[in-house]
C-alpha cells in the first residue's frame, strides 16, 4: 500500500503521546508499505532533526507551518461551523490546498489520519480513509469541564457538546476506525462503537530497558507538564498526596520530569519537589528515580508514560481512571489509589518495603514486555487497511 498519513503535529521530538504514537505506527508501517507524510506545524520545530529522523521510514515527508493568523480564523470558522475549537485550530484553505495538491501528487492507496483533528481535511475523499481517534476527546474534555472554574467551565462545556457531535459526524465517513483503549471505546457516541479497532501503544522495549544509576529520587512523574491532565496531576501531587507522604517519611524527594512545565507546575517546585523541564533524555528520570507514580485524574487513553516506566523496572503507582487503559493487575503488577490517602500509602509502602517494591516492579516489567509491543499492535492496523484495500 502506499498511505498517505495527515498528522495535526510533526512527531519528533517525542514529547507528547500522540507524537509518539504516530512515530512508532509510521515506523511500523513502513516496514512492508510506502509511507508520504504530511504533518502541520503550529509551533518552532527543528525541522531538520525531525526530518533526519523520519526520511527512513518515509519516501516523502512533507510539514505544513500553521501560523497563528490561520489559527484565529480557523477558530472563528468553527465557532460559528459548530466544529470543535481543536478542528479550527488546526484547519485552514491554505493548509488543505497543499494537502490536495499532495494527494493527487502521490495518489495513495489509503489515507490515514491521527484525531479528528485532521478529520475535515480528508473525511470527504474518495478514497480508502482511516482515522485515528486515539482517545475519546469528548470524555476528556467532560471531565476537564466537572474540575473547570465557574468562568471556564461554560467554555469546556461547550467543547465537549461539539467534539461528542463531531466524534459521531465523522464516524461513517471513515472506512477503518481506530482508538487505543477499550474504556475509552465503550464512551464513544455512537451505536456502532464496536466497529472501531482497538489498537494499542506500545514500548520500545530495548530502549526503556532497566538500567543501574545512582538513586537521586524517591519519586518521578513524566510527562508534558503543559498538559492540563498532567498540570492536574502535579497539584494533586503538591497539594494533597505528598503532605501525606512527608509526615511519614519527611526526606522523601519527589521529581516533576518533562517538557514545558506549566506556571501552575513551577508554582510547586520545592526543596522536596523539583522541577525539572525538558530532558535530553527522560530515561535519567525513571533511573534516578525509586518509585513512578502518574495520580491521573482528567483526560483519556492509554499513558505512554506508566508503559515506559514499569518497562524500566520501576514499582508503578496510578488511579482506576489510567489503570482502566493500561489493564495491569492491582497490587500484583501495579499499585492502584482511589483517593489521595490510598495512593500515599502506596508510595509510603513502596518505599519502606522492599520485597513488595521488587515484587511489584518485577510483576510490571514481565506485562509490559509481554502485553505491549508496537510491532504487534500495528500488525492489526495493518491488516484491517490491507483487508479495505483487497
Amino acid at each position: 500500500m502506499k498511505i498517505f498519513v495527515l498528522l495535526p503535529r510533526i512527531p519528533y521530538p517525542l514529547e507528547k503521546g500522540d507524537k509518539l504514537r504516530a512515530y512508532n505506527q509510521v515506523k511500523e508501517l513502513a516496514k512492508h508499505n510506502e509511507i508520504v507524510l504530511c504533518a502541520l506545524s503550529d509551533k518552532k520545530v527543528d525541522e531538520q532533526k525531525a526530518f533526519q529522523a523520519l526520511q527512513p521510514y518515509c519516501s516523502s515527508i512533507n510539514f505544513i507551518k500553521v501560523n497563528k493568523a490561520q489559527i484565529f480564523w480557523g477558530l472563528i470558522r468553527a465557532f460559528f461551523k459548530g466544529w470543535p475549537m481543536q478542528c479550527g485550530y488546526f484547519y485552514n484553505r491554505h493548509a488543505a490546498q497543499r494537502i490536495n495538491a499532495l494527494i493527487n501528487k502521490h495518489q495513495p492507496t489509503m489515507l490515514f489520519g491521527q484525531l479528528l483533528r485532521v478529520a475535515e481535511y480528508i473525511r470527504h475523499k474518495d478514497i480508502p480513509k482511516t482515522i485515528d481517534y486515539q482517545d475519546i476527546f469528548s470524555y476528556g474534555m467532560k471531565r476537564r469541564a466537572d474540575i473547570a472554574s465557574f468562568i471556564t467551565r461554560p467554555i469546556y462545556a461547550m467543547e465537549y457538546r461539539r467534539l461528542k457531535r463531531y466524534e459521531a459526524a465523522i464516524f461513517d465517513d471513515f472506512d477503518v476506525k481506530t482508538i487505543i483503549s477499550e474504556p475509552d471505546r465503550a464512551l464513544f457516541p455512537h451505536e456502532r462503537r464496536e466497529e472501531i479497532l482497538i489498537i494499542p501503544n506500545g514500548v520500545d522495549h530495548e530502549f526503556f530497558q532497566p538500567r543501574q544509576a545512582k538513586k537521586q529520587y524517591d519519586i518521578v512523574f513524566t510527562g508534558n507538564m503543559s498538559y492540563a491532565p498532567n498540570v492536574n496531576a502535579v497539584e494533586y501531587l503538591a497539594n494533597e498526596i505528598l503532605p501525606q507522604v512527608w509526615k511519614a517519611l519527611p526526606e522523601a524527594k519527589m521529581y516533576i520530569a518533562g517538557a514545558t512545565p506549566d506556571p501552575r507546575v513551577k508554582k510547586c517546585a520545592s526543596e522536596r519537589l523539583i522541577v525539572s523541564g525538558w530532558l535530553d533524555d527522560i530515561r535519567d528520570a525513571y533511573a534516578q528515580s525509586r518509585v513512578f507514580i502518574a495520580p491521573m485524574r482528567i483526560g483519556t487513553g492509554l499513558q505512554n508514560k506508566l508503559l515506559e516506566a514499569m518497562s524500566m523496572g520501576l514499582p508503578a503507582i496510578t488511579t482506576p481512571l489510567a489503570n482502566g487503559s493500561l489493564g495491569a493487575k492491582p497490587d500484583e503488577e501495579i499499585l492502584v489509589g482511589n483517593t489521595a490517602e490510598e495512593l500515599a500509602q502506596h508510595i509510603i509502602t513502596l518505599l519502606t518495603d522492599q520485597e513488595k517494591a521488587e515484587q511489584i516492579a518485577q510483576a510490571g516489567f514481565e506485562f509490559t514486555n509481554r502485553v505491549y509491543d508496537w510491532g504487534k499492535s500495528t500488525e492489526i492496523l495493518e491488516n484491517a487497511m490491507k483487508k479495505l484495500i483487497n
